[in-house]
Formats: structure tokens, C-alpha cells, sequence
């Protein structure tokens, strides 16, 4: 899967967003339509007039028409934003709170399941970081799978955090292992390729003897770097500080271009999807949005894109 984490748009494309995308070589998107639950409540909102247009069903619909008109294939991938925190924290005290939620969870993605059917998506992702959901309520998260699989034919599969994958009991049910792949490698604010390789090597070690126990193939279904110095090691650390750290291409490109080297090759690695790329993207703007898109994860514009070319079209992994 050479793939793009599609971001949501706020208003109808004005344009085809899948031309640039089919000229970086990508022939996965990733969609996202988001729900929101507030911090620490029952519930679960999705679908409604105070979202961006390309987090709602409609606008979900449109981008999976236009992908498949331009030949791309999509992973469908609900994930729940938690306010003021992160959804895999979601956590309750009483059984009463956790059905709650789980009934409006059911909600969203058997509305999304259906859409996936409906239009012929590849892939279904039931989930997205949701940690302790995942360790807590297994039998819940068995169930869903079950009710999913009634209205949806093609491929399933969830997105758990890069430091959770292995707590998960229910790939047996799936058809894939995804991760979201975030796995500190090093500190250093423009490491190499061959710093970054030799990184990688545990977790690598760690994921094939993973891919052996469950007999399912890996997928990263998130995977990325900010272009800004240190983007290597926990950058869900620096997120917030994006735009006062220096921008740093060249780490960015060389993070992408270790993770490449090192899994391109491996039989049980299905891919990737990298976070993230923006329809219609006409440069990074001025003011505050110019500075937050010159370090933000896109490689858009950047020595990254240049990577993704290489690898996609053929020229580096053949």
C-alpha cells in the first residue's frame, strides 16, 4: 500500500484533489471521517454541521467517489478526537459509562461500515488508538467486529498505537495488523539514514517475530515525521512547539527514506500510509499557517515529496 493519510478538508474541493496524489506515485488514500468525544463523557458525536465538511458522511462520500475515479484505493478510517485529551486514554470507572459510550460508538462506525460497503472500499479500519477501550473490552470490541462483518464484505482491520499493537486480542478477527507507527528511533535533530536503520532494528526484530505468532501481514496505517529538527524521536512531544522549532526537510526526508530502506523489503510488510497530505495544497500560505505547514508532517513542496516519488513510482523499490 503506497499510501497518503487524506486530510479532511473544511469546505467541497475546488478541484481534484487525487491529480497530485496520482503524481506522487500513491495509489492508497486513507479517509478519515472524525467523531468527537468530549473528555471524560459517555458519548460519541460524529456526522454533524459543526464539522468540516470532509469529516462528515457527505464529504466522506465525495473523496471515496473521486479516489475511485482516478483509480486510487481507500482505507476507511474512523478515529475518535477526544477533547482537552487523547482518545487512547478514554477510560470509566462504571460499566454504565463505558456502554454508553460503546452504544454511540456502535453508532459511528456501523454508519461509516455501511458507507464502505456501499461504495466498494478496500479496506475497514474499526478503530483508531482507542488503548484502553481495546485492553479493557475485549468482548465489546469482538462484537462490533461481528456486527461490522454482517454489512461490510471487503478487508478489516484497527489502528493501534505503536506502543500497543502487541495488548490487542482480537487480530484473529482481522485481516491485517495495522499500526500507527510513532516509535521513537533517535534524538538527534538530523540523524541519518544509516542512524536511523540501525534504529529501527529492535522494533523491526520485534514486528517479523510479531507477524509470525499472528500470521497477519503489518501494515502501517499511520507512519510520518515532522520537518523540524529532532523528528526522529517522540515528536508527539513537539507537536506543540511545531512552529518554534527549526525547520529541519532534511531529517524530515531522511526518516522517510530509513523507514523505506529498512521495510520495502520485508515479505510481511504491507505498506504504509503517511501522515499526512492536503487536498488542493497551494503552497503553505503566509503568517502562522505558512510557519505551522513548514514543520508540520507534509511533505508537500518538500525534499520528502521527492522521496515518496522515488519509492512510489518504482525508481528505488524495484
Amino acid at each position: 500500500m503506497k499510501g497518503l493519510s487524506f486530510v479532511a478538508p473544511s469546505k467541497p474541493f475546488s478541484d481534484n484533489p487525487m491529480v497530485r496524489i496520482n503524481e506522487v506515485g500513491a495509489d492508497w488514500i486513507a479517509v478519515t471521517p472524525f467523531g468527537f468525544s468530549p473528555n471524560d463523557e459517555p458519548m460519541v458525536r460524529f456526522n454533524t454541521s459543526r464539522q468540516w465538511w470532509g469529516e462528515r458522511a457527505e464529504g466522506t462520500i465525495e473523496t471515496i467517489r473521486l479516489a475511485k475515479e482516478n483509480n486510487i484505493k481507500v482505507l476507511l478510517k474512523p478515529h475518535v478526537w477526544m477533547h482537552g485529551s487523547w482518545i487512547g486514554e478514554l477510560d470509566f470507572d462504571n460499566d454504565t459509562d463505558w456502554k454508553k459510550w460503546e452504544s454511540d460508538y456502535t453508532d459511528y462506525i456501523l454508519t461509516y461500515a455501511k458507507i464502505a460497503d456501499s461504495l466498494n472500499v478496500e479496506v475497514f479500519c474499526i478503530g483508531t488508538e482507542v488503548k484502553k477501550s481495546v485492553k479493557k473490552r475485549e468482548k465489546y470490541w469482538r462484537g462490533l467486529i461481528r456486527a461490522v462483518k454482517k454489512i461490510y464484505d471487503g478487508k478489516l482491520t484497527y489502528a493501534s498505537n505503536w506502543d500497543a499493537y502487541q495488548m490487542v486480542q482480537f487480530w484473529d478477527e482481522l485481516d491485517f495488523v495495522g499500526i500507527d507507527t510513532y516509535f521513537p528511533l533517535v534524538k538527534s535533530k538530523t540523524p541519518t539514514i544509516e542512524e536511523l536503520k540501525k534504529a529501527w532494528k529492535p522494533t523491526v526484530k520485534e514486528l517479523r517475530k510479531f507477524y509470525q505468532k499472528t500470521g497477519k501481514p503489518i501494515v502501517f496505517t499511520e507512519y510520518g515525521y515532522m520537518s523540524i529538527d529532532g523528528c526522529a524521536h517522540k515528536n508527539w512531544e513537539l507537536e506543540d512547539q511545531r512552529t518554534q522549532i527549526p525547520v529541519n526537510q532534511q531529517a524530515q526526508a531522511n526518516a522517510i527514506e530509513a523507514l523505506f530502506e529498512v521495510f520495502w523489503k520485508e515479505d510481511w510488510w504491507g505498506g504504509g500510509f503517511l501522515w499526512k497530505w492536503y487536498p488542493n495544497y497551494k503552497g503553505e500560505g503566509k503568517g502562522r499557517r505558512a510557519r505551522f505547514r513548514a514543520a508540520d508532517y507534509t511533505p508537500q513542496g518538500k525534499i520528502a515529496e521527492e522521496v515518496l516519488k522515488d519509492w512510489f513510482k518504482g525508481r528505488k523499490s524495484k
